[in-house]
């Protein structure tokens, strides 16, 4: 990583009378909203903050009313991934926040394998000028993924303070407060029930490291479905779902409807087996399923409060082109052929 080549900047501070006693990392980061507590915990350690001119090196340090804090933090340093211009859908954007439309095939972050062409090289190229820095470092901030062949809506946040705002709702998961994530979902089968709840706690398979699976040690993982629409003739039967999560896992609606026997459409490890169910359908239906390459899920909705406004907030996104092609086709089917 190299230096932007800036200045340091320093923030200065007067204690309050109502501060006093305070600990001095969290007067500072009360004080000083563009840094998260822990990164003004680290500046603390690194020597970067004097009280009344004298360096004070631990956050825990209990400040008085009068004293002068003076904060000086170094330029963000430049990410490691590389800004790449790739084009974006972006459906909001403002100086704390981005939200866009992930297209299918889009790795979100750098990893073995998959180093150019993220969304993090993406954004990294579109923010220019305007990431001020995530923990002394100028990148985006992910709060959340989506799997490189879901496709849908993602936030990423562009200040310390909007990451941690948003971070603590994904983390929360809507329990309390305004976070809504709603996910299109087209799965094999038909689901007994009109709605249903999976609550079955997920850790990593232990046979097959790429995949995710029901363990009795798992994380607690609770997923929400409703039954938009049944379609299928014998031999074949296929529902589209919304699903609610109230928790947020790594595969998590590709795991919890397998485990109900409702693996989604076309998706390559959880649905394996499904593939003599693709041999049933009409030659039309099959074409299509057979060319998806993934599995048939799109982040739909993501609702949540603006870290700055608290303005609720809520962003759609329609189904791309070969999931509506999907969806299409089988509405075509079940208007020629109803049961």
């Amino acid at each position: 990583m190299q230096d932007s080549g800036t200045e340091d900047e320093e923030y200065e501070v007067a204690v309050g009378a109502d501060q006093a006693g305070g600990r001095l990392d969290a007067v500072l980061a009360k004080a000083l909203e563009a840094f998260s507590r822990n990164r003004i915990k680290d500046l603390i350690l690194a020597g970067a903050v004097a009280i009344n001119g004298q360096t004070a090196t631990e956050p825990k340090t209990r400040v008085k009313a009068g004293d002068a804090l003076t904060l000086t933090a170094p330029p963000p340093e430049d990410a490691e991934p590389e800004p790449e211009d790739i084009p974006l859908a972006i459906l909001y954007e403002d100086d704390d926040l981005i939200v866009i439309d992930k297209p299918v095939g889009m790795v979100v972050h750098p990893a073995p394998g998959s180093p150019r062409g993220t969304l993090v090289n993406a954004l990294l190229y579109h923010c220019q000028g305007s990431l001020p820095g995530i923990n002394g470092v100028r990148r985006p901030g992910i709060v959340h993924r989506l799997d490189k062949d879901t496709s849908g809506v993602m936030v990423a946040a562009k200040t310390e303070a909007a990451m941690a705002h948003l971070a603590a709702q994904f983390a929360d998961h809507g329990r309390t407060g305004p976070l809504h994530r709603a996910y299109t979902a087209f799965a094999w089968g038909q689901t007994q029930a009109g709605r249903g709840t999976v609550d079955a706690p997920l850790g990593r398979d232990g046979a097959n490291r790429l995949k995710q699976a029901v363990r009795k040690d798992g994380r607690e993982t609770i997923t929400h479905y409703q039954t938009e629409a049944r379609f299928g003739d014998i031999g074949w039967d296929i529902t589209l779902l919304r699903c609610e999560l109230e928790t947020g896992r790594t595969h998590q609606i590709r795991v919890h409807m397998a485990h109900i026997g409702h693996p989604l459409v076309a998706d390559p490890l959880y649905a394996s087996g499904y593939a003599t169910k693709s041999r049933r359908l009409p030659d039309n239906l099959r074409a299509i399923v057979d060319g998806l390459g993934r599995q048939a899920l799109h982040a739909a909705e993501l609702g949540f409060e603006h870290p700055t406004t608290g303005e609720e907030m809520l962003f759609t996104s329609p189904l791309p082109p070969d999931l509506a092609e999907l969806a299409a086709a089988l509405e075509d089917y079940n208007k020629a052929y109803a049961r």
